[in-house]
């Protein structure tokens, strides 16, 4: 049902009243420090959402990713799932959010595990990149209850691990368990920081890798006697930057992706080692001369819909290839981590339409539709679950996620608390 001039009255004066308990949730999650790796306070933050859900009514369950990769008994993955039931049969709407966060990395001058509020900002790791998301989805699903308690279908809310490293332990296993299949939802709005404004239809594709060149230990007095891993490394980083770079830059995609410079093909070379391993902190002594014998390079490919998973893989195959084919004794393994298709919900989608008919009542403007530039939990909804019908929308500037003092507008929360309790109630009061 659309929405009337009463029902906006309604719901607005509640979410208004509301306002203060919004600031407070928000403040308590972001100083639970759910840190991801090595996946710190899952329990805790699941065990509070816990709490806080079931004394609003609605059936609360934990879920450990029992085998999942990461889970284990120092860092367990655990997951909650709410469910609310309505008053007669219809369809349920999910809001998922993860709870990890990463690392916070310097240049804050605010406590990353505070949530300080200045100048109308909420300050935090974790702010942003989604608990402030989070909490805006849960106010708007009290709020709407409170406003219409007869509603139809079911709403869940769910706060999932390990979204930042692939969400194997959190949205991926639930979907494996049937938590995301078309028949139990229908559905789905994942509150990621992409701008109160905007409609994420989906997101681009990720190939994940590790080169290996090989080479052969020797005293580093008399490297000509080994063959040095990290110079072969070299060469391969060299061939990246004079042919692979500029290809990439030239790979263009009619997504919407956003922000500009992600409408081509990306690759970030994630991490190199080669050689010794660091020394333990407080060590005092020197390293040993050898010639390294293995050196190690991960890389995080970006594609476009208009690319495949075969041919991001080819590319470096071939680079390799041809370092090989030019330098002597080069030796290279290949070890593919793991990847995701591209995925694009349809713009006549009904989740699409409801939550842009919203963003028009609230904000008075249309809506941009956009696709991120990095994937998140919609991947695994998608491709595990089957399940088509799903967007990211919530509050946030998305620049600002994993950045040093990081923040959620209080202002942007309170307007995306609106938007989706009138997608609620066009969705579930019909």
């Amino acid at each position: 049902m659309l929405h009337t001039e009463e029902d906006k009255v309604r719901l607005y004066q509640r979410i208004e009243d509301a306002r203060d308990a919004l600031i407070a949730l928000t403040q308590d999650l972001i100083r639970i420090p759910t840190m991801n790796p090595p996946g710190e306070a899952y329990l805790e933050i699941c065990e509070y959402l816990q709490k806080r859900l079931l004394g609003r009514g609605f059936d609360v369950e934990l879920v450990r990713a029992t085998g999942a990769p990461g889970d284990s008994d120092k860092y367990p993955r655990w997951n909650v799932i709410a469910r609310k039931e309505g008053k007669r049969p219809g369809d349920c709407v999910h809001f998922n959010s993860h709870t990890d966060v990463v690392e916070v990395g310097r240049g804050w001058t605010f406590d990353p595990f505070g949530g300080e509020v200045s100048d109308g900002k909420i300050y935090g790791r974790g702010a942003c990149d989604m608990k402030g998301g989070l909490a805006a989805s849960i106010i708007a699903a009290e709020v709407f209850i409170d406003t219409f308690p007869d509603f139809a279908g079911a709403i869940e809310i769910s706060g999932t691990a390990d979204e930042e490293s692939g969400g194997y332990g959190g949205v991926a296993y639930l979907a494996e368990h049937g938590f995301f299949t078309p028949e139990r939802v229908q559905h789905v709005i994942i509150p990621e920081p992409l701008n109160k404004d905007r409609v994420c239809l989906g997101h681009r594709g990720v190939w994940w890798a590790e080169i290996e060149t090989k080479g052969h230990i020797a005293h580093g007095s008399m490297p000509f006697l080994g063959d040095c891993a990290v110079r072969h490394m070299g060469a391969v980083v060299a061939e990246m930057e004079q042919s692979l770079f500029p290809a990439l830059a030239q790979k263009r995609t009619d997504m919407p992706v956003v922000p500009e410079g992600a409408r081509q093909s990306t690759m970030n070379i994630n991490s190199l080692h080669g050689g010794l391993a660091e020394p333990e902190e407080g060590f005092t002594g020197f390293p040993s001369a050898v010639v390294p014998d293995s050196a190690r390079m991960v890389i995080d490919r970006r594609y476009l819909i208009e690319e495949n998973a075969e041919e991001v893989r080819g590319e470096i195959v071939s680079l390799l290839e041809k370092v090989k084919a030019e330098r002597p004794k080069f030796e290279y393994e290949l070890h593919e981590m793991w990847q995701v298709s591209p995925t694009m919900t349809a713009r006549d989608a009904p989740i699409v339409t409801s939550v842009a008919r919203s963003i028009e009542t609230v904000l008075a403007k249309t809506p941009d539709y956009v696709v991120s530039p990095g994937t998140y939990d919609q991947k695994h909804i998608d491709r595990i679950g089957r399940m088509h019908n799903c967007i990211a929308y919530g509050p946030g500037i998305l620049d600002l996620a994993h950045q040093p003092d990081e923040y959620i507008g209080i202002d942007d929360m309170m307007d995306s608390v609106k938007v989706m309790a009138l997608t609620l109630k066009e969705l579930l009061t019909a």
